[in-house]
């Protein structure tokens, strides 16, 4: 029988207890900050949250873990990731800075287009070790649980190709991690040529790779970018309504770039999340407030663009809607690994509370994947997933601008520092 874990002399323990759910409005401003209190692990799962002395002295024989007075707080949840890609795209970069913007880049051949070359040029093999290092220093930073997209193969051996890469890094890793189907990121120039060559590719996407993603069970959740230029509101709507029906959760490019309505959209297929929303409207506001889709927004994004406009998130917070925050981490647009970077551009740039941006990244990422029943809060019940950060209080974690201070994880009650130190 394993030994018990008794974590001690933490200078806070940030719980983020409460209902198992998506937080909203003013609960989020309150991430369950507790002094002088310690959490017993017993197995896979947390069994007790309690004043320090009162369990030191429940449990003499649990293995004592030592906080080193540092902030203790569960495993950060990172909700929208591409970590499965081939070459980097740095040429980009320069490209926007002498003016290019994202639609010109990807008409001239870059962009997605870039990454889907690459990963149809590599083996499976290949993006499997790739991914495994950009992971690593993803969990690095104190996250625990990460979902991954597939994306850029865009035919369907080589989304399945990345799908596969996701479950046997899952099988390996000392990291939850979630997959995702995004088969349909864009329209390859191939199904551009004509009307009929367009839908034709749309109708392979939900007759012929759905399917064939289904059947081998690699994906939890289907998603699409909804963007004028890419995939249009009806074309959004019918992979996903066939996803739906094929047994998948949903979730949705929203509203990035431009205004579609694809808030609306999400609101209405009830998707677990919409992610990005940058030009999301007020009518997308309020759908997604009356509505159980959590708000995923992507502030190192439209940092890294050098676009002004961000997601509005006091907008969405004051009517109501649930807020995650995650990396995006992808080649182009967000190749950041470091979602406490995310809290501080939540805090700077968002406008949230330090409060609201920790919720954002634990329990509300959780609920961005549909289990915040299960991981993003430090309670009796829930998986035994923690991050130990190198700090006093738990307003560093945003203020700390891009430090790595995260000293240890656990996933399942498992310390993942052999792991985490693996890039240290």
């Amino acid at each position: 029988m394993p030994t018990d874990l008794l974590f001690v002399n933490a200078a806070q323990v940030v719980t983020c207890a409460g209902p198992g759910r998506a937080r909203r409005g003013t609960e989020m401003r309150d991430a369950g900050v507790l002094a002088d209190a310690a959490v017993l692990v017993r197995g896979e799962t947390i069994a007790e949250v309690g004043p320090a002395a009162v369990l030191d002295a429940k449990h003499p024989d649990a293995t004592r873990v030592d906080c080193r007075r540092g902030v203790l707080t569960p495993g950060l949840v990172d909700s929208h990731t591409h970590a499965i890609f081939g070459a980097p795209r740095y040429e980009e970069q320069g490209l926007r800075a002498a003016g290019a913007d994202y639609m010109e880049i990807a008409a001239a051949g870059g962009g997605i287009h870039s990454s889907v070359r690459s990963v149809r040029e590599a083996s499976e093999d290949e993006l499997t070790e790739l991914a495994r290092r950009r992971l690593a220093r993803l969990a690095s930073y104190g996250t625990t649980t990460v979902e991954v997209k597939s994306g850029y193969g865009l035919r369907v051996e080589d989304e399945l190709k990345q799908l596969r890469v996701i479950a046997r890094l899952a099988d390996e890793l000392p990291v939850r991690l979630v997959p995702t189907w995004l088969g349909a990121h864009e329209i390859p120039p191939e199904a551009r040529v004509t009307p009929a060559a367009r839908s034709d590719y749309v109708r392979m996407l939900a007759e012929e790779m759905l399917p064939r993603v289904v059947a081998e069970r690699l994906a939890v959740f289907a998603d699409v970018f909804c963007e004028p230029g890419v995939f249009t509101i009806e074309e959004t709507s019918y992979i996903l309504e066939a996803a739906k029906a094929a047994g998948l959760k949903l979730k949705l490019h929203a509203d990035e770039l431009e205004p579609s309505g694809a808030a609306e959209l999400a609101a209405a297929l009830g998707a677990t999340s919409a992610d990005h929303l940058a030009a999301i409207s007020r009518a997308g506001v309020d759908a997604l407030a009356r509505s159980g889709t959590v708000a995923t927004l992507l502030p190192g994004t439209m940092l890294f663009l050098g676009r002004g406009r961000q997601a509005p998130a006091r907008t969405l917070l004051e009517a109501g809607a649930a807020v995650a925050l995650a990396t995006d981490f992808n080649p182009g647009t967000s190749p950041t690994v470091n979602l406490p970077l995310i809290l501080t551009l939540g805090v700077s740039q968002l406008r949230m509370s330090p409060a609201e941006a920790v919720v954002a990244a634990t329990v509300n990422g959780a609920a961005a994947l549909g289990l915040a029943d299960r991981i993003g809060q430090l309670s009796a019940g829930f998986s035994a997933d923690l991050a130990l950060f190198e700090m006093e209080d738990v307003r560093e974690l945003p203020y700390w601008y891009g430090e790595r201070r995260c000293m240890s994880t656990w996933l399942r009650g498992k310390t993942c520092d052999e792991y985490r130190l693996a890039v240290s």
